[in-house]
């Protein structure tokens, strides 16, 4: 059984728990005592197995159980025995209140730590016993005069909930994010790209303009976007290995402002294009001009990092390709980036001719928040690159679908059939090469392993190494201040931007993340500056800049700090980074001056 499986059997045993108790204290109020003796006796049962299935999800990581094995199963096993205890030797009428102290007991375990998340403290545990306590005695006070209606014992409960929401929300302690030990010496302003192209390069200029404009869909759908040079995507920004890129964003009327944050490309810091940090955002009017080496041979793209959960959305966003120096057999070399827009989700041009005999390579790029499944059907291909970075020995693959996390690439390559092939998104929307549309049902496909794909190759550090840095990263839901106001939010071991305190490495160390996924949503994990190694591949060496951490998963990942600056760490779901799941990778002694608004 998977972990996110047994979370889900957790919270069903934990709600059938509190109906049990609370079920058994209300029909002992009533005066139907046998119906409490066998109610008490289902609520026992079901406590015992919420025990085996909390020690089963132990095995899986301390995140999962914290608030289960601190407070959760303690306070409702303690509850319950001295009720259980109570009717056995002195009678249902005695053992009223006890029971009601059980049910409450039990829906604070259930409720409070989906409002907390994790992890759970001593504070919100104090919090949660007062709950318990209050509301027992409320109950008390409603049944001290003899059997009552049902009806009136729900009064207690409802004020249980109503308490903890408030409680929840009273001011929550703020943290010092970024502050480091080490003096500061750098600002990142500083960390510039260079001014000329590596020898044999050349220079290659682009200009940027953020507008609102109307675009046409492929399906000739016309809608309201945010573009760069009144195209969504924008401009192909393409260039060989050893290029210099310059390229200057203007901004015509994005009242929000604007950057380019070079998606995966390991630029300097001060291009990152992360407002606040690297550069203030580029308002109406305003021109902001990065440069750096086409170093990094591969699938990218770039996007607006001010207000990127709604800029991103509406279109301010486009492609980024690097192709080596040395000479190769072209084909054909197609850039598909998925963008969903008003909800219609779009792949660029949907038909397109290639000769039978032909080499083609599908760059695909997922620019939404969310996901999706791609399969290819008509011929076998291979997964040449994942996030721009190429796969050893990958081996052919038919029959399997990939899944794309939220701003991750494939580069899919094969030989162009003398047959239709087609690339589907979702089992939907589809392009078709070779003039003629393909009716293919690929629903049925199974997920391709990448962690199993292609063949093992040496890599510079791995699972044995010794790490300089190790951080652990829990990933939720819960109560938190996120920029100054209280929200239900994302969090990061249960605190919402700025207050999750930046990760502070060395230049030169060895620095290994344990991300886990304690909630019940995907979150696509992005670090800018830097590829990590996934840790636990075992096919080819897997290096990514955005992985997909599902609801129970747990991912190790390492990199080199070779980078100084001051990175983003964070969500690539916008939507979940707006509220709250980002924080700062920082190198020691290098800050920034400027405020961290708006990434």
């Amino acid at each position: 059984m998977s972990t996110f499986s047994l979370i889900a059997v957790d919270l069903l045993v934990a709600f059938l728990c509190v109906v049990a108790w609370l079920g058994a204290a209300i029909t002992a109020a009533t005066g139907r005592g046998v119906a409490a003796r066998i109610l008490t006796a289902s609520a026992v049962a079901v406590t015992l197995l919420r025990l085996a299935v909390v020690l089963a999800l132990a095995g899986r990581g301390w995140w999962f159980v914290q608030d289960k094995v601190t407070l959760g199963l303690p306070l409702v096993g303690l509850a319950g025995a001295v009720a259980a205890g109570v009717l056995v030797t002195k009678g249902v009428a005695k053992a009223v209140v006890p029971l009601f102290a059980a049910g409450f007991s039990a829906t604070v375990g259930l409720i409070l730590p989906l409002l907390w998340g994790y992890p759970q403290n001593a504070g919100q545990a104090m919090i949660s016993l007062s709950l318990v306590g209050v509301a027992t005695v409320a109950a008390w006070r409603f049944t001290s005069s003899g059997p009552v209606r049902a009806g009136r014992l729900l009064a207690p409960a409802i004020a249980l909930g109503v308490a903890g929401v408030g409680l929840g929300f009273l001011p929550l302690q703020q943290v010092s994010a970024d502050s480091s030990a080490a003096p500061i010496t750098t600002d990142v302003a500083s960390l510039r790209g260079p001014s000329v192209p590596a020898p044999g390069g050349s220079v290659r200029r682009f200009e940027l303009a953020a507008q609102k404009a109307t675009v046409t869909l492929a399906s000739g759908t016309r809608t309201e976007a945010w573009t760069y040079n009144k195209t969504s995507p924008g401009p192909e920004i393409a260039a060989v290995e050893g290029d210099l890129l310059e390229v200057t964003l203007t901004n015509v009327d994005i009242e929000s402002g604007v950057t380019l944050h070079w998606h995966g490309y390991d630029v300097p810091n001060a291009e990152d294009g992360a407002p606040g940090v690297t550069q203030e955002a580029v308002l109406p009017g305003g021109r902001h001009v990065y440069r750096f080496l086409a170093n990094q041979v591969g699938t990218y793209w770039y996007h607006t990092h001010q207000v990127s959960s709604e800029g991103v959305r509406k279109g301010l966003f486009g492609t980024l390709i690097v192709k080596p120096r040395a000479a190769v057999a072209e084909g054909a070399d197609l850039v598909l980036p998925i963008h969903t827009f008003d909800g219609e989700v779009t792949l660029g041009t949907p038909e397109r001719t290639v000769p039978s005999g032909e080499p083609v390579r599908l760059r695909v790029i997922n620019t939404d928040n969310t996901p999706h499944r791609i399969t290819l059907a008509g011929t076998d291909f291979r997964v040449t690159a994942a996030d721009g970075n190429d796969l050893h020995e990958p081996g052919p693959v038919s029959g399997k679908a990939l899944r794309l996390a939220a701003g991750a690439r494939y580069d899919l390559s094969f030989t162009m059939p003398g047959n239709p092939v087609a690339l589907l998104v979702d089992d939907g929307l589809s392009l078709s090469l070779n003039g003629a549309a393909v009716v293919a049902d690929t629903s049925g496909w199974s997920e391709l392993d990448l962690l199993s794909y292609g063949t093992p190759a040496p890599t510079p550090f791995g699972p044995g190494s010794r790490f300089d840095r190790d951080f652990t990263l829990v990933l939720d839901r819960g109560l938190a201040m996120v920029e100054g106001a209280p929200m239900f939010a994302h969090t990061v071991n249960g605190l919402g931007y700025p207050n999750i305190p930046s990760q502070v490495v060395r230049e030169g160390d060895l620095v290994r993340f344990t991300v886990v996924n304690r909630g019940i949503e995907t979150h696509p994990w992005h670090l800018h500056g830097h590829r990590v190694l996934v840790l636990g591949a075992r096919g080819s060496p897997l290096w990514l800049d955005t992985f997909d951490v599902r609801p129970g998963e747990v991912w190790r990942v390492a990199f080199r700090a070779s980078n100084p600056g001051m990175w983003m760490n964070h969500c690539h779901n916008l939507d979940h980074a707006e509220q709250g799941m980002v924080l700062h990778l920082a190198y020691e002694g290098v800050g920034s001056t400027m405020s961290h608004a708006a990434h």
